[in-house]
């Protein structure tokens, strides 16, 4: 907790955003963090409520009251510990985490949580300017060796727990850069890609080796790593991205979402144009573009096609449109359905809810626009409204309608490893071992589309267990 009586004593305050007109010119980060004084008063606004439900919103379990506490009593170097005891990467979640824990907090009863995201990102970016985040080398080797593929958030918090563990990790991932996901499909202006560069320094010095553009599957079997590693970790992600099984969906205006953001991302980070984009340019400059699904990924969709300067920016989404505000007295401390607006959609963009998609209209290969209809929802199916047909302008649509699961052909296929009915690598959350002996899974691959700080738990709790497995005992947390 902060101070017994801080949140009588201080209104709800949160970073900022610069003006759109400014922001929309760049990639780079636009928040607005507090000032010291300000960012203290917020943590003092941390009641003592008896049960921290916050922990429990929270996937990684941070110990939120006590690092509230500790930035209170301005003893950061303390509250960066017990951060970092629960979290191996808080920079990431600082900024792209939803939060689950504002909405678990006792104060959001009446909608005022602490700005629990706000400090715990100021807390880590205070630890990296003041020289307090540094290497934790191991004190002695096991003479053991594991390999994980793939290295989102999961792959890279796995691997840095075993190898704080003494084992020897090496991870392999198949595009050049290390990251998954969160390089490639998340936008700098949500995240700069320097916060990932930082980490991959300072895993190296632990003694993680990583062997990018080597895709496993392709380039090396899954064999060769059960042949030469004593374990084996598959973090690969859900990569297999849901399509548009409608007519017209072929037309070459019509295009994954994911697509367009790793360009934009490899743009951005200084690639070429033939190694941004290797199957051509795609763009939003000029163009009347139409996003289908109402996520994150949609979002991010918005804030790129704006900044790449798009005519117009429209947005769909199949389920009807959610309430503003949620009824605290059935979802509170539950994360609440509840209409969110993000600051892309700020800066400029039309939504629409309840909306199905029926046919792609083009001609001459061109996208020109996309048939719908409305739809109400009656005891949970779907009904088209009769009458409500309309036609949406589009020269360019954007498919984000989430991910099915991970992609079948190679590893999956080569490790042989069941699945679960929905498609994913079947492991539990105690083991996290597959059908396989040695062969374990962690993060989307093994839970299917989810968020980064889902995707660090699975990789902290995953590690432990293959160091279980491997010495017959561990002092990793859970």
């Amino acid at each position: 907790m902060g101070k017994a009586t801080g949140f009588l004593e201080l209104d709800r305050t949160d970073r900022t955003y610069a003006d759109p007109k400014e922001r929309l010119t760049h990639y780079r980060e636009f928040v607005i963090p507090m000032s010291e004084d300000a960012i203290r008063g917020q943590a003092s606004r941390c009641m003592n409520c008896g049960i921290p439900f916050c922990h429990n919103g929270c996937p990684v379990n941070n110990i939120i009251p006590d690092w509230n506490n500790l930035v209170y009593e301005n003893d950061w170097r303390n509250a960066l510990e017990v951060l970092h005891s629960t979290n191996n990467f808080p920079e990431f979640t600082g900024r792209i985490c939803p939060a689950p824990c504002e909405a678990s907090c006792t104060l959001n009863i009446e909608d005022s949580p602490v700005t629990i995201k706000s400090i715990e990102c100021q807390i880590v970016d205070r630890g990296w300017e003041e020289g307090w985040i540094t290497p934790l080398v191991p004190s002695k080797k096991t003479g053991k060796s594991i390999a994980v593929v793939g290295s989102g958030p999961a792959g890279m918090a796995c691997a840095q727990q075993l190898a704080r563990a003494g084992h020897t990790v090496t991870v392999f991932e198949k595009n050049d850069r290390i990251g998954g996901l969160m390089r490639y499909g998340i936008p700098d202006f949500k995240m700069e890609k320097h916060l990932i560069n930082r980490r991959l320094v300072q895993m190296e010095a632990e003694g993680v080796e990583f062997r990018t553009s080597m895709e496993v599957g392709v380039q090396v079997s899954f064999e060769s790593l059960q042949q030469n590693y004593d374990a084996v970790v598959m973090s690969g992600g859900a990569e297999e991205a849901r399509r548009l099984e409608i007519p017209g969906a072929e037309l070459a205006g019509v295009r994954l979402a994911m697509e367009f953001l790793t360009q934009q991302n490899k743009r951005n980070a200084g690639d070429d144009e033939v190694r941004a984009a290797p199957r051509g340019t795609l763009t939003a400059t000029g163009k009347h573009v139409l996003v289908i699904g109402g996520g994150d990924t949609g979002s991010d969709c918005v804030g790129t096609s704006n900044r790449q300067g798009a005519a117009s920016v429209t947005q769909i989404e199949i389920m009807p449109k959610p309430p503003t505000k949620e009824d605290k007295a059935l979802n509170w401390p539950d994360w609440p359905m509840k209409l969110r607006t993000s600051s892309s959609h700020e800066e400029g963009c039309e939504r629409d809810w309840a909306v199905l998609t029926k046919r792609v209209v083009g001609t001459n290969g061109n996208v020109e626009g996309l048939e719908c209809v409305r739809v109400e929802w009656v005891d949970g199916k779907m009904v088209e409204m009769e009458g409500s047909e309309f036609t949406l302008k589009a020269d360019l649509i954007l498919l984000a309608m989430g991910f099915t699961g991970p992609r079948k052909p190679g590893m999956v296929e080569q490790a042989e490893v069941s699945l679960d009915g929905r498609g994913n690598v079947a492991a539990d959350t105690e083991n996290y071992e597959t059908s396989r002996d040695g062969v374990f899974a962690c993060g989307d691959m093994r839970r299917g589309q989810s968020l980064v700080v889902w995707a660090i738990r699975e990789g902290r709790q995953c590690a432990r267990a293959v160091d279980l497995y491997l010495t017959g005992k561990t002092e990793l947390p859970r």
